[in-house]
């Protein structure tokens, strides 16, 4: 397990003043734990978080009796990434803890090797587990799917002897889809319409050019016309 030092924090220091001088304001709770502020040094929770995520337990020392935890939040800033804030979920000794768990995928499917599609499903699934036995994840070994069809439930992940299931057994964990091709559509080419052009008439039969007009001979002034 992991360790944490932790100080009380003082109502009446802001947070910025407390993360100015290196450290991230927290604070611990439980069913038999009022909530307290506490401070940690920003570095070394950091490293913790890494190391822990939300599923493996964390013993605060420095305040009183040291208490068992699981981070249950942490806020995180939205451009530097640092870490602003965490809540402690204090354990209480003797008793299950309900959680979900990350989903680790093992191995390699033969039939990806022969271009089927693996679809991942669940990534987690929440089991009720004693403190001491609480997987940092679960392994779902993908190795044994072969065909189109194969599929692993819920009911079939390995737990913790003293862990029991709260998703439901039945549900799908990951199966094998037959990959298929989409036939590609091909759009026809647009028409081409001349501007200013207006369209006949459905059955109309086309115009005709105006026939040119007959030029008449006008006799010269004064004169007769000659037969």
């Amino acid at each position: 397990m992991l360790a944490l030092e932790v100080k009380e924090r003082s109502a009446k220091e802001s947070v910025d003043a407390l993360r100015a001088r290196g450290a991230v304001p927290a604070v611990f709770y439980g069913p038999k734990e009022a909530a307290t502020p506490i401070s940690i040094d920003a570095l070394k929770l950091q490293s913790v978080w890494k190391q822990a995520g939300e599923t493996t337990i964390i013993t605060l020392e420095g305040i009183g009796e040291a208490k068992d935890t699981l981070i249950h939040d942490v806020q995180f800033h939205p451009v530097t990434g640092a870490l602003l804030h965490a809540d402690f979920y204090v354990l209480e000794k003797g008793k299950k803890v309900q959680i979900k768990v990350p989903l680790e995928f093992t191995g390699q499917a033969p039939a990806e090797k022969v271009g089927h599609i693996v679809v991942k499903t669940l990534h987690e699934v929440e089991i009720e587990v004693a403190p001491q036995e609480l997987p940092h994840n679960l392994p779902v070994d993908i190795s044994k799917l072969e065909n189109v069809g194969d599929h692993i439930l819920v009911s079939q992940i390995q737990l913790p002897p003293s862990a029991t299931l709260v998703t439901q057994g039945e549900e799908i964990v990951v199966s094998v889809k037959e990959f298929k091709e989409e036939p590609v559509e091909i759009t026809p080419a647009p028409e081409t319409v001349i501007l200013g052009a207006e369209p006949a008439a459905e059955g109309a039969a086309p115009a005709e050019a105006p026939a040119a007009e007959e030029k008449k001979e006008k006799p010269a002034s004064g004169g007769k016309e000659q037969k």
